[in-house]
């Protein structure tokens, strides 16, 4: 092959590779910009409303909550209502169009709060689909700017926190408060320094079975101490099982059990004939004659120690007369001075009888 013909057949390879290369890069740009397919029909339909709420060209159009289109145009109606004052354009592509009944409302929707707007078609329940350049009822954007109207509080509230933490951030940046000394003060770092070193100390020591926690930890003989504890216990509740002992006999034995019921049923007969008012603990809860005896004499009795208290009657005078009182006391030295004398002489006494006989 002569070279002019070798030089002509590498030009051509490479202006093949590089359309192929623009063709690629093509490609790429629709696919990450998400520009329209060249190869589908688009159709405009269009609706009306009073507020572009700032809504511009290019923005995304949806159909309940997938992209559908896009806007193509935003401009004054021109017309006297009010609620058609803007004239809104919006491409779609035309095989679309089956999946929108005519009855459907469109309206202004947002990714969040602070996202970008879009327009979002509601599909309705019409059997009968839109048509190009059909019109789409817009729904009243009231609602969607009043949302946005309810984030500027949440937006001063975020900025009001923000400011704050920014005062917080400055004063632990300047060392003061708790955060700012823990962060800043070589004194609290120190402290600090020598707990975690008085900790790591405490560590090797129960590490070498040191002190109570070390011991627990890796004392064999407590160890063992403790596995003998478990295997007495162990014992204990084999023996509760097999029945042996007071606590056993009275988990296994059945004459125990049925002695107990008898009393738990003779309890609770007893219990049965007090509230019938039966025997004389019977009759003192029940029996209201009793009770007004028993009330009666309790008065009674009341009021002989009120007359007693009082000085009344001959115990009453022996309680509260001192005479009285002063002379049972001459008495009692006298009767004690002739039983004295008595014992000491009786026959003079026993004379006197005699002579008097």
């Amino acid at each position: 092959m002569p070279p002019s013909k070798k030089v002509g057949w590498s030009q051509l390879r490479v202006g093949v590779m590089a359309m192929i290369a623009f063709a690629l890069v093509a490609v790429l740009i629709f696919l990450m910009t998400g520009a329209e397919s060249p190869f589908t029909d688009k159709v405009l339909i269009y609706t009306y409303m009073n507020d572009s709420a700032a809504m511009v060209e290019g923005s995304a159009v949806r159909l309940n909550g997938i992209l559908v289109g896009k806007v193509k145009s935003i401009e004054l109606a021109g017309g006297k209502d009010p609620k058609r004052a803007i004239r809104m354009a919006m491409q779609i592509e035309k095989q679309t169009l089956a999946l929108i009944p005519d009855d459907s409302v469109i309206g202004f929707s947002a990714e969040n709060v602070l996202g970008a707007k879009f327009l979002n078609i509601k599909r309705g329940e019409s059997p009968t689909h839109i048509k190009e350049g059909g019109e789409l009822r817009a729904k009243d954007e009231k609602d969607f700017l009043e949302v946005v109207q309810s984030a500027m509080p949440l937006l001063e509230s975020v900025q009001s926190i923000l400011g704050r933490i920014d005062k917080i951030v400055k004063q632990v940046e300047s060392g003061h408060g708790s955060i700012g000394k823990l962060i800043y003060d070589e004194e609290l770092y120190g402290h600090v320094n020598k707990i975690v070193a008085n900790t790591e100390k405490i560590t090797e020591a129960v590490k070498e079975g040191q002190g109570t926690i070390g011991k627990l930890l890796y004392d064999e003989g407590l160890y063992n101490d403790v596995r003998r504890t478990i295997a007495r216990l162990d014992v204990i509740a084999e023996g509760l099982q097999r029945g042996e002992g007071t606590a056993g006999k009275l988990l296994k034995d059945p004459a125990l059990y049925d002695e107990l019921r008898r009393s738990s049923s003779e309890l609770r007969a007893l219990i049965a004939d007090l509230n019938a008012g039966k025997g004389s603990a019977g009759k003192l809860l029940k029996d209201e004659t009793l009770h007004a005896r028993v009330v009666g004499t309790l008065d009674r009795l009341n009021s002989t120690m009120d007359k007693l208290n009082a000085g009344q009657g001959t115990l009453g005078q022996l309680m509260v007369n001192p005479a009285l009182y002063e002379n049972l006391t001459a008495t009692a030295a006298e009767i004690q001075g002739f039983m004295k004398d008595f014992r000491a002489n009786p026959k003079k006494f026993l004379t006197i009888q005699l002579k008097l006989f």
